[in-house]
């Protein structure tokens, strides 16, 4: 599946990058223990980002008019962001064009993992796959009087692109688990080795408090020994970075 970033001659400058695997936060807590949460470090590097080329401030009023939303931006720089719709949302002209293969979408959203005070991402899914249309990304202020900072190099985006029609083609189902004797049996057996576990971490010297946490999902095995994990089992997401692309000279470069 190919990606395409069509750059604005004037815009060879844009920074965007497979999402990475740390984050500040998590990187600060106690014993880095969010790291120990699988599906969340793979969300991390789920997509690619865009980053802001500039830093800058903004601030909300309340109210409903465009104008009631300031940004600040830093000195010597152009702001990446304005107030164009009011409702408090903070809109990023995206200066470039992207397509997707037929038929494949791209979900436009905040960066994962990554939350700010006061301002919260919307997300929207761009049918990329034939029109020449650029789009926006926008973000909401949850909180008046409040100002709110995008440094130069933080991610405002991320992108992932998905199939049409793949959630469409899902059958959602609701099953009574005492129709599968066995996951219930093993879930159950999960569940209180799980809450033994968890007790046992407020004791001191014991095993549950030297392991730190029981690492079954990070390894891929089942507690149980009935169903361990299928060879695409995975701990961390590894994307290809965007290369610069010269269609005559048929060569790539890494995007830095």
């Amino acid at each position: 599946m190919d990606l395409i970033c069509y750059l604005k001659d004037d815009e060879c400058g844009v920074e965007i990058r497979p999402g990475p695997g740390r984050r500040d936060w998590m990187d600060n807590a106690h014993d880095r223990a969010p790291y120990r949460c699988t599906p969340l470090v793979v969300a991390n590097g789920f997509g690619w980002e865009i980053l802001s080329p500039v830093g800058f401030s903004a601030i909300w009023n309340g109210g409903q008019d465009k104008e009631g939303l300031m940004v600040l931006e830093d000195v010597g720089t152009t702001p990446a962001a304005h107030s164009h719709f009011g409702e408090g949302i903070l809109t990023f002209t995206m200066p470039m064009v992207f397509r997707t293969d037929p038929g494949t979408d791209l979900i436009v959203q905040g960066p994962m993992n990554r939350p700010k005070d006061a301002i919260a991402p919307l997300s929207g899914v761009v049918e990329s796959d034939w029109g020449p249309f650029s789009f926006t990304m926008n973000w909401k202020f949850t909180r008046a009087n409040t100002a709110i900072r995008f440094d130069k190099g933080e991610p405002f985006c991320n992108i992932i692109p998905i199939r049409r029609g793949t959630l469409e083609e899902i059958k959602p189902k609701l099953i009574p688990i005492s129709k599968e004797p066995s996951l219930q049996a093993s879930h159950a057996k999960w569940l209180a080795a799980r809450v033994r576990f968890n007790e046992d971490l407020t004791k001191e010297g014991s095993e549950a408090r030297a392991s730190k946490w029981q690492k079954h999902y990070q390894r891929g095995t089942d507690p149980n020994d009935i169903s361990p994990a299928p060879d695409s089992h995975r701990t961390k997401s590894t994307l290809r970075p965007f290369r610069r692309f010269d269609p005559e000279q048929s060569e790539e470069t890494k995007v830095s």
